[in-house]
């Protein structure tokens, strides 16, 4: 096993890193976290800080698994990727091709009106051209979430069920079916349900369950034994908890449970991992899409899945991904060694999940880092000083 000298970090810089979030653990600011950093296919740094769960003081492990809320999406988006290889698909194609109720969709624009509650109502417009499965993968489908921000589309979302978790994937497709569309397909980028849709159109087409095929065709191949939709019983006592309250607001911190096996197996939230696991997944996209002589896509696909599918697409009010970056098929992708607020190279990519995950991969440095936290309101911070520091410890 090489140093992380050899494999290009300053040791000096890293205790630096891993000083900081000690500190951040003190002051309880967080409960814990695990942070995992990979180069050349070999793990550099690797440390649990803090509690796996606060509330009973057991400590963070290295084994300890998240919730990774939308760190499914990259997982779901290959699975996608994987179908389009084998021919089942093609990304130009119309969702209505395969969920004919989406055929003939609406989109909904809000219009001031005096007499409406709140002064404004929602008038209908037909799609200017389909859904397609392209506009799925890259978030410009049309699609929104009605959990986050307001809106009079959301509001419909919210009255038709369509962001319940006891809802089956199917169940997904038909209230989505009767809801318009936020924006007009192919327009905009918009955070959403369209890995969800993803997941169910996986069902679909391959006829098994998601969680099935996730496991048959990704999860047991890459050796990620603890990926799944739940944990089982025997494995509970490893699952890593937030603080019963914000530190900030005070507010309770509610998080998804990851014990009972799910209704609904969501393709964009669903999913809980450990930094392992996840590293196994990275490494596998990191070398061209194959990980211990086992191959899941081509290194084109992955290319062509880390590359900016966006361009002149315009960005919603709320642009995730960030300044200095676009978005490839599940992932965002910088453009530029400059204009992001974060340190990194042209090329790199990543996502992230609402409890606090964070997994990239930078190919240009030939690095993978992950940091895995329960901590939702902490979360841009903490990534954002795991990234910087990362950066200001390699040496090349």
């Amino acid at each position: 096993m090489r140093s992380p000298l050899d494999l290009g970090f300053c040791p000096t810089r890293l205790a630096w890193l891993a000083e900081r979030v000690g500190h951040a653990i003190e002051a309880q600011r967080i409960p814990g976290a695990v942070m995992l950093l990979a180069r050349d296919g070999e793990i550099a740094f690797e440390r649990a800080w803090g509690a796996q769960h606060p509330a009973t003081g057991t400590p963070m492990a290295s084994d300890s698994l998240f919730r990774l809320y939308s760190m499914s999406k990259p997982i779901t988006s290959v699975a996608a990727m994987m179908l389009v290889e084998r021919g089942v698909w093609s990304l130009d194609e119309p969702v209505h091709a395969y969920v004919p109720a989406f055929a003939g969709l609406q989109v909904g624009v809000e219009v001031p009106d005096p007499g409406a509650p709140d002064g404004r109502r929602l008038m209908l417009e037909p799609a200017r051209r389909d859904m397609t499965l392209h506009d799925l993968l890259r978030h410009t489908a049309g699609l929104t979430y009605g959990i986050f921000e307001k809106s009079l589309v959301k509001d419909a979302y919210l009255a038709a069920g369509v962001d319940s978790r006891r809802q089956t994937n199917q169940q997904l497709l038909e209230r989505l079916a009767k809801v318009p569309l936020a924006y007009q397909p192919g327009e905009t980028w918009e955070y959403s349900r369209a890995t969800d849709v993803l997941g169910a159109l996986i069902e679909r087409v391959t006829g098994r369950t998601l969680g099935t095929f996730l496991q048959e065709e990704i999860l047991a191949p890459l050796g990620m034994t603890d990926t799944g939709f739940h944990v089982p019983a025997s494995q509970q006592h490893r699952i890593a908890e937030p603080f019963a309250n914000d530190p900030d607001s005070g507010e309770p911190i509610k998080v998804a449970d990851a014990c009972t096996p799910p209704t609904f197996e969501a393709g964009g939230s669903g999913l809980v991992s450990t930094a392992h696991d996840y590293l196994r997944f990275m490494q596998m996209l990191a070398n061209g899409g194959m990980l211990d002589g086992v191959r899941l896509l081509s290194p084109h696909t992955v290319r062509w899945m880390t590359a900016d599918h966006l361009g002149p697409i315009a960005r919603g009010p709320h642009y995730l991904p960030g300044d200095g970056y676009g978005f490839g098929l599940g992932f965002a992708v910088r453009l530029a060694d400059g204009g992001a607020a974060v340190s990194g190279s042209a090329g790199d990519y990543y996502w992230c999940g609402l409890a606090g995950t964070y997994a990239w991969c930078d190919p240009a440095r030939r690095l993978i880092g992950l940091w895995m936290m329960q901590a939702p309101a902490q979360r841009h911070a903490y990534w954002a000083l795991a990234r910087n520091m990362t950066y200001a410890a390699l040496l090349d």
